[in-house]
């Protein structure tokens, strides 16, 4: 049986490759991931995520499970605002490196206590039903290898009543700031990534896996279908990200 394609960046790879292969980029970024964020967005990134991280339900009890969570931004933020003894959140990426990373800056941070690190696909979780009060994917949704099994997942560890949120980017409305943007994120953003990161060729990945993520719209229809109610979205700077919301009913 021939196995199935997905997308790579502009390729097409068989779906039993593609996790390795973004394993691999990761691996190879991670340690100037943080500060490729600062450059490429010029601190916008911090932005849209101090926005996507204010959706969180802020409860003291609240169980999150942050998935790509990679370095730890989202739970790392969510954590150092509620300082609660009784909130609880998971960090969980298919990539250890990137997990190391993290927990270094956790550890830099005093900010541990109460955060657990597990590593594997979006697509196949390690915890029960009805798990946890929110689930967040920033930036992380684009790199899964199948998207609908992992929004199936994220619906399947929520507790009723729980939120999903994803933060991600899509696709600018306004076309002249569409040609800028393109012209920005395929020729200078994979020049930096050789200058800074060493790896032109991760950030080509990255920047291209942008293009080939659904738009806003389709993403809110998958969202949907995975069982998902009243999923709404928020273009933030002209739909360059944005962010898509639902509940589990």
């Amino acid at each position: 049986m021939q196995d199935k394609k997905t997308d790579f960046g502009f390729k097409n790879v068989s779906v039993s490759d593609k996790t390795d292969l973004v394993k691999r980029v990761f691996n190879n970024v991670a340690s100037r991931y943080d500060l490729m964020n600062d450059l490429m967005s010029g601190g916008l990134h911090r932005l849209w995520k101090k926005q996507f991280i204010s959706r969180i339900p802020r409860n003291p009890t609240t169980n999150l499970l942050d998935v790509a969570g990679g370095t730890g931004d989202i739970t790392l933020a969510y954590m150092e605002n509620t300082r609660d003894l009784k909130t609880k959140a998971t960090v969980y990426d298919i990539n250890e490196a990137m997990l190391e990373e993290g927990r270094i800056k956790a550890f830099d941070k005093n900010n541990f206590k109460n955060i657990t690190w597990e590593c594997g696909p979006a697509e196949k979780l390690p915890f029960k039903d009805n798990t946890f009060d929110a689930y967040t994917i920033s930036f992380g949704l684009r790199n899964v290898t199948e998207k609908e099994a992992a929004l199936a997942e994220a619906f399947r560890v929520l507790k009723p009543g729980g939120t999903f949120l994803c933060l991600e980017f899509s696709q600018v409305g306004n076309s002249t700031l569409d040609k800028l943007y393109n012209f920005y994120s395929m020729k200078v953003i994979p020049l930096m990534g050789k200058v800074v990161a060493n790896d032109g060729d991760s950030y080509k990945y990255l920047v291209e896996s942008i293009r080939r993520f659904p738009d806003q719209e389709t993403l809110k229809g998958m969202i949907e279908t995975a069982g998902f109610k009243n999923v709404v979205y928020e273009n933030l700077n002209k739909g360059i990200v944005a962010i898509h919301q639902g509940w589990k009913a």
